[in-house]
């Protein structure tokens, strides 16, 4: 049976707890689309063509993987998509709750649609992009926080 999976969030900017959550999706699905959040609500860092670009980079070397942008509702995005599963990335209690409550709003919207939840390894646990965007601004270093294919992306900032 083949299925397609969706990985939505803002990555602003992408990191390696990103792309942990996108490997160990490459081995439960057939194909997995990363959607880029166009949430007018969040004062991004990065333009959306540019989280985009950095999210193609990331995951060049994934064949599973085709990123895209979306400004809708994630469950009319998956619907066009046609998609029934959102992946979302736990790496505390706290993004538990939020978590748990997004996935029941989805399936309110979609009865079909169904929300698998998968952890980082430890190593990747406390990365979150808003740790990166903080470290960022007082220049300090991220190399081990992002992959290595962005970081030139992070410099122009």
């Amino acid at each position: 049976m083949y299925t397609k999976a969706i990985y939505p969030g803002t990555f602003d900017p992408v990191t390696n707890g990103h792309v942990d959550i996108i490997k160990r999706a490459c081995k439960i699905f057939d194909k997995i689309i990363v959607a880029v959040a166009d949430n007018k609500d969040k004062n991004t860092m990065f333009s959306l063509e540019k989280r985009v670009e950095m999210m193609k980079k990331a995951t060049k070397d994934f064949p599973k993987i085709e990123v895209k942008s979306f400004s809708s509702l994630l469950v009319d995005f998956a619907k066009k998509e046609e998609a029934k599963i959102i992946i979302r990335g736990l790496r505390a209690v706290s993004d538990f709750e939020y978590e748990l409550q997004m996935g029941y709003a989805n399936k309110s919207l979609d009865n079909e649609i169904d929300t698998i939840y998968l952890m980082p390894n430890l190593d990747n646990a406390f990365i979150s992009s808003s740790v990166v965007r903080s470290i960022l601004k007082y220049n300090g270093d991220v190399s081990h926080l992002v992959p290595k294919e962005i970081l030139e992306d992070l410099k122009c900032t």
